[in-house]
């Protein structure tokens, strides 16, 4: 399994979460962030009292099957891309197993 986290500006998440949906990924974690990338945007400024972040971004995770990672990084890639620089970044993990909460099953046999 692969763990897809991706961070994505505020104005394009909606559309991101939506094909992602539409392409079968219904599944996944959403969480305000803030990043320190590289790209730092004019008149930028923290806003979670942090004295070193410049970027509001929606974190975005999502566990599936090894051979699903790669249609949703091209989706998130498609639809998070804008025409200016500081999109954001998507970091992929091996994920060894996960286990349902309430029933203790093993999750790495099933879809996700």
């Amino acid at each position: 399994m692969k763990e897809i986290k991706a961070f994505i500006k505020p104005n394009r998440i909606q559309r991101v979460i939506e094909a992602l949906s539409d392409n079968g990924f219904k599944s996944m974690t959403l969480s305000q962030a803030e990043g320190t990338g590289a790209f730092k945007a004019k008149g930028a400024r923290p806003s979670l009292d942090f004295h070193v972040t410049d970027s509001p971004v929606v974190k975005l995770e999502l566990v599936c099957q090894n051979e699903e990672a790669q249609a949703a990084i091209e989706t998130i890639l498609k639809n998070g891309k804008t025409e200016e620089p500081g999109d954001g970044i998507i970091y992929i993990a091996n994920i060894e197993d996960a286990f349902q909460i309430k029933t203790g099953d093993s999750l790495k046999r099933y879809d996700l």
